[in-house]
């Protein structure tokens, strides 16, 4: 990739970030008052009933003692509770309470409206492309650097 590639492709992934308002650590991008690394904690606790939170962890590419102070403030919230993992007594897995359902679904229809208005402003002929290049991306952040 050309310098002038990396230049655009830096900036326009700066003014996403921006615009999109990922930047804001006490809010999420679609408006829910919550930071942004526990609403991906609810999506992964809502996507896996009884997750270990060490699983957490690993998903959310943040050390332990991280997650374990954000699942503090999840359950903190009445949105999470934390069991002893039957498989071996040591372990603790995630559970969202009727509260975490009911917050999890809230964000998930946020988001999901959120995502709706912002493809509404992209061409047509163009939301295949926009999405492929976000799977894209994902894929290759997903790749070790």
């Amino acid at each position: 990739m050309q310098g002038e590639e990396v230049d655009a492709a830096q900036d326009a992934l700066l003014r996403f970030i921006r615009n999109f308002g990922l930047h804001q650590p006490d809010r999420t991008p679609c408006g829910q008052p919550l930071p942004v690394s526990e609403a991906h904690a609810m999506v992964e606790i809502a996507r896996e009933t009884g997750i270990r939170q060490t699983e957490l962890a690993r998903r959310l590419r943040l050390e332990k003692s991280t997650v374990s102070r954000l699942v503090t403030n999840l359950v903190n919230r009445g949105w999470v509770r934390r069991e002893t993992a039957d498989s071996d007594g040591r372990g603790v897995v995630l559970l969202l309470t009727e509260a975490g359902i009911t917050a999890a679904a809230r964000q998930a229809d946020a988001r999901r409206h959120r995502l709706t208005a912002l493809l509404a402003r992209v061409p047509d002929d163009q939301h295949a492309a926009v999405v492929r290049a976000l799977q894209t991306l994902a894929e290759a952040a997903d790749e070790p650097s």
